[in-house]
């Protein structure tokens, strides 16, 4: 774990060259100094495409959800800040959530990849009218000459109570291909709910076409497949938002499925632009990172 000194406006990051394995040293303060913020060690271009661990310690809210990569300054981020799994973390709140512009460059060179984050939740979750309903720890929003039929390259859903939570991903390619990784039904996952913090990291790997689901460091064992779909292939230039905390619906004030935010706790976001290992799932989850 590095950190750099921040000036009062601007924070830059800085890519940390070397051969050791990404999370051999991926780590984040506890309680950053004034003016600092945590950063993974990634070698330039590396297989870390996006990170916020939401650790500013600013009055600017801003500055306090900045992405470590590229310094990556969110366009809003209205979140309460609590305390996360290590650090902070933010709060979810119906009708608000976090937006970038891009996801750095993760849709654009992804082939395979990974999404990591840590999330905390009590019970059933709800729509935005407060009926049961999906949750969106993170979503793609995508303009109308791209419009899949969800408005969306990715979302990521979480669905249910703590006797049986249902995980589901959309993604969508520059073809306008869509494929549901879902674990749902009979193999919704109990526990998920239970106001404590969990890891999630969900690995696409282009050689197999499956995506396997993490839960607190334990693979899921139905592995779910997109028939010999290969390479990811987002649409990186249709990406108008990426927004973390919010389905990419704009219906906020409703009970739409598609517009419906988390309610519950998150903290340190990751986008690889990889399929990272078993061990490298198990130090994020071990290490609490």
């Amino acid at each position: 774990m590095t950190t750099i000194l921040l000036n009062k406006w601007f924070r830059r990051s800085l890519a940390i060259a070397g051969s050791a394995v990404i999370l051999a040293s991926c780590q984040k303060s506890t309680e950053p100094a004034w003016r600092e913020y945590p950063e993974d060690s990634n070698p330039p271009g590396g297989p870390l495409k996006f990170y916020a661990a939401f650790d500013g310690t600013t009055d600017n809210p801003l500055m306090n959800a900045v992405d470590s990569i590229r310094a990556n300054f969110a366009a809003d981020n209205p979140l309460t800040a609590v305390d996360g799994v290590s650090g902070k973390g933010v709060k979810g709140e119906a009708m608000k959530f976090i937006k970038y512009a891009k996801p750095n460059d993760f849709a654009q060179t992804a082939k395979s990849f990974t999404i990591s984050f840590w999330y905390k939740r009590d019970g059933q979750t709800k729509n935005n009218k407060g009926g049961n309903g999906p949750e969106y720890p993170i979503s793609f929003r995508a303009d109308v000459a791209n419009a899949h039929w969800s408005v969306a390259s990715m979302f990521v859903i979480i669905e249910g109570n703590n006797a049986g939570c249902a995980v589901k991903v959309m993604t969508a390619d520059k073809n306008k291909a869509d494929n549901w990784f879902t674990w749902e039904n009979a193999d919704v996952i109990p526990g998920m709910l239970d106001n404590q913090w969990h890891h999630i990291a969900l690995v696409y790997d282009q050689a197999t076409s499956g995506m396997t689901l993490y839960l607190d460091g334990v693979a899921n064992p139905k592995v779910r497949n997109w028939n010999n779909h290969g390479a990811i292939n987002f649409a990186h230039d249709h990406i108008t938002e990426m927004r973390i905390g919010n389905g990419p619906g704009n219906n906020l004030d409703s009970d739409d499925w598609l517009s419906s935010s988390w309610k519950g706790e998150l903290d340190q976001v990751r986008l690889y632009g990889d399929a990272i290992s078993a061990a490298e799932v198990q130090a994020l989850f071990n290490s609490k990172k």
